[in-house]
Formats: C-alpha cells, structure tokens, sequence
C-alpha cells in the first residue's frame, strides 16, 4: 500500500542564498507519475554513520580566543551542541604538533628518553584541551580520534620534525608504541576518552611540517608487532586504525602507492589485522576507498581531512568539497571530519599555506564570518546523526544523491543539482513518488516523516 506520508522539509543552498527553505514537494499519482523517476531511494539499509566533526588545532583556538565571550559560546553551541546546527559527534586531534599549531613538539621532547619519563601534556593543557573541553561540555558523547604528524625528532633519522623517517628497530619501535599508550592514558587521566588512535598522518608524505613516511609494510610491522600488544598489554580499549591515509602518490613522485600497498598490505597480515578496527582516508587517498570497501565491506571506513582549500572560501571551492563528501559518502564511509573548523583571515598554516575553515575571525574587530563551506557540511551533519542506516539510491540521479534513514525513522536524502536550471527532480520512495523543484546549481537536503 502506498504511503500517506508527504515530504516535511526542502532545504537548500545556492551561491547566493544558503541553506535556505524551498517550497514543500509535492507527491505525485496517476498520470503524473514519470515510468521512469529520476531517483529511486530503496529501503534495504546497509552502513551505519558515525559521525560528521572537524579537527582540534592550536590556531583554531587561538582564533576563537579572539571572539568576546558571548559570541564564542555561540559558535561552540552552533558547532557541537545537540540543538546547534552542526551537532558534530566525530572529531579529530593531533598527538603532539601538527601544521596549524602554534610551533613544533612533541610530547615527549628529551633526547633519549627510552623509558618516556620526561613524557608530558604540559603543552596540551594551555590550549588543546581547553578547545576539546569547551565542545565536550556541549557534546559529552563525542567520538575523537588521534594520530600523530610526526613522532618525537630524536626517534627519526634525521632527527626532525619535518621529513625524516622512523626507523624500523626494537628500541625505537617499543618506546613509540609505548607513546601512544601514554598519551591514551594521560588524556584519561584529564577525564578526556581517547577513542581511536591512528599511528601517522600521511604516511606517503616527507613534508615541511611536522610528518614522517611510513610504507605499509612498516606500518604492518609497527601494528602488528608492536602498537596492537602494547595496547593489548595495557588493557586500552582505544581501537587501532589504520590511518590516517593520503596514497595514491608519494610526494617525491618516485613511486606510486595503492589500496594494495597499504591497507591491502596491512590487513592480508593477520597479525596486524587482528588489531585494524577501521581504516581512515584523506586527500588522494579518497582513490582507494572503493577498493577497500570492496574487499573489506563490514571493515569502517572515514573521511579524515576535508581537502583545505586556500584560505578564500569561495563558493567555487565550497562547491568542490560537496561533491568531495558525496565522493566519499557514496563510496562507503560512516564518518566525514572537516579540517580546520575556526582560523583567522586567509588561514595562515605555521609553514605558510593559507586553507579554509568554517569560521573567520578578524582579530583585529573581532567580527566573526560563517564560510560557504559551512552551509554545504549543515546539510549533512545537521541533518544524518550518528546510527544512521545508508539506503541504496538507484536511478540517474542516484549519482549525485545520498540517502540514510535516521534513528528516528526520518529519510534524509542530500542531492546536488549541478546544472545553472532548475531541475523538477522525480523521486520514488516509500511507495510514493515527489516532485521536488531544485534550484540552478544547488545542494539540497529533502527529509521524509518518520513511517
């Protein structure tokens, strides 16, 4: 029996008018129902979503610091509050330094230092933690992941923050592996759960700022070797992913790298496989989700670093990165996290690129902006929370169209209208069949009742 359900809500964003409400769709029947509809949204349910978020940065603090009292709750609020509208639930921190802190360190600095004695969160606890308490405070349930840019420099050859390697020995690999557990501990110890660590930011990349590069046959070495019994002896319940990934191509462009010379590598290993909980791609690794998912489809998938633009924030950059979330939503991830969520004007990184952000504050008025990007991510994070079930679109336009059932029975399904016309897009679900107008180059977010 066809349902007596009607759609609830259209909202969408343009250029010039973001994320604003659109006249109700209509339901069609009879003759006015198209034998072909543009889009089909089934009701077989498969991966369940864990979160949308962003990243906790030392210059994201810095920025926010500039805003009066106020108007800084009211970003956090909007940000991570369950009635904001955001509500991110799935967030991301650096262990030690990364490109937008304020310097370069680590958490445990002192040369030779095997047993980590010296190992502190002195440094965290000026601004990090204040920034992860502020939106715990709003959100306690948040899901964080960590993963370090680069490990102590006295551990690497050559012994710096930037570029270097790790070297595959004993010692070093023992001590390290024993730094991830102290770093899970010491944040316990702040009343902060850690609840996934990642054990290198792109692992293809020897970068300016902090980074190292690890192939995968290291990384399964370290994980299955090393990191997953360190944790096994400690009794963490921290999972290992692995992640956060950035392959196809090796910044040096000597070689290429693949889904098959990283997670295909790590999880045809038993030993390391037995600790992988999930996997976490980035930039070109947005390459391989398809392979990982077809050969691990039960294995989560995320989306660990919003490509960051150049500090503009234009509409045509906005636009790219809609399309990015569908590449991965549609791909078979269960998890998206911006980058930087606040910077100042231009987003000066510590070594000098400038990137986006959802917010700007100019600290010279104090003036807060709201970027295009942050209307694109509202349609998603605001809308398909955590528990979420994705449904099967079929149909054209199932090729620019993402749908999930929400745990309150909602369809929720975000669609791009890429064309500069109007598109009366057609779209059977739930036995009915609507009409709803999409405006010229648009990004929609339609929502069904609860049935």
């Amino acid at each position: 029996m066809a349902s007596s359900t009607s759609l609830t809500r259209h909202i969408a964003t343009t250029e010039s008018r973001p994320y604003a409400g659109q006249p109700s769709p209509r339901a069609l029947s009879g003759s006015r129902r198209p034998s072909a509809p543009d889009l089909r949204i089934l009701p077989d349910e498969s991966l369940t979503w864990r979160g949308f978020g962003g990243c906790f940065n030392e210059l994201g603090w810095n920025a926010l610091s500039h805003l009066p009292a106020k108007v800084r709750n009211d970003v956090l609020d909007r940000l991570f509050a369950p009635d904001g509208e955001m509500k991110f639930e799935l967030c991301r921190l650096p262990i030690g330094a990364n490109d937008y802190s304020d310097d370069w360190y680590s958490l445990a600095d002192v040369p030779g230092d095997w047993a980590l004695e010296h190992f502190s969160l002195d440094r965290d606890r000026k601004k990090l933690l204040p920034y992860l308490r502020s939106a715990l405070q709003r959100r306690p349930d948040i899901e964080l992941f960590a993963s370090p840019w680069s490990p102590p420099a006295w551990l690497k050859r050559p012994a710096v923050m930037n570029y270097g390697k790790l070297p595959m020995e004993k010692r070093t690999l023992t001590t390290y592996a024993n730094y991830f557990v102290k770093f899970v501990q010491a944040y316990a110890a702040e009343g902060v759960t850690i609840h996934q660590v990642h054990p290198q930011n792109e692992p293809c990349s020897s970068q300016k700022f902090p980074s190292c590069v690890l192939t995968g046959d290291e990384l399964r070495h370290f994980i299955g070797q090393y990191l997953g019994p360190a944790f096994e002896r400690a009794g963490l319940p921290t999972e290992i992913w692995l992640g956060t990934l950035n392959n196809t191509e090796t910044d040096d462009r000597k070689f290429w790298t693949s889904f098959n010379d990283y997670a295909f590598t790590v999880l045809q290993d038993p030993d390391a496989a037995r600790y992988v909980r999930g996997i976490a791609y980035q930039w070109s690794g947005k390459y391989s989700v398809w392979r990982t998912h077809l050969a691990y489809p039960s294995l989560p998938m995320i989306q660990s670093e919003n490509e960051c633009g150049d500090g503009r924030n234009t509409w045509q950059y906005a636009w790219y990165v809609a399309d990015l979330l569908h590449h991965y939503l549609a791909q078979g991830t269960c998890g998206y996290v911006y980058w930087n969520m606040v910077l100042e004007p231009n987003g000066h990184s510590t070594w000098g690129w400038e990137q986006n952000s959802l917010f700007t504050v100019d600290p010279a008025t104090r003036a807060l902006t709201t970027n295009p990007e942050y209307h694109i991510l509202r349609h998603y994070a605001a809308h398909i929370p955590r528990g979420s079930r994705q449904l099967t679109c079929e149909a054209p336009w199932a090729s620019n169209a993402v749908a999930y059932r929400t745990p309150a029975g909602e369809t929720v399904c975000v669609v791009h209208n890429p064309f500069n016309r109007t598109h009366p897009l057609t779209i059977k679900t739930n036995g009915q069949t609507l009409a709803a107008k999409l405006p010229p180059k648009s990004l929609n977010t339609l929502i069904l009742p609860a049935i």
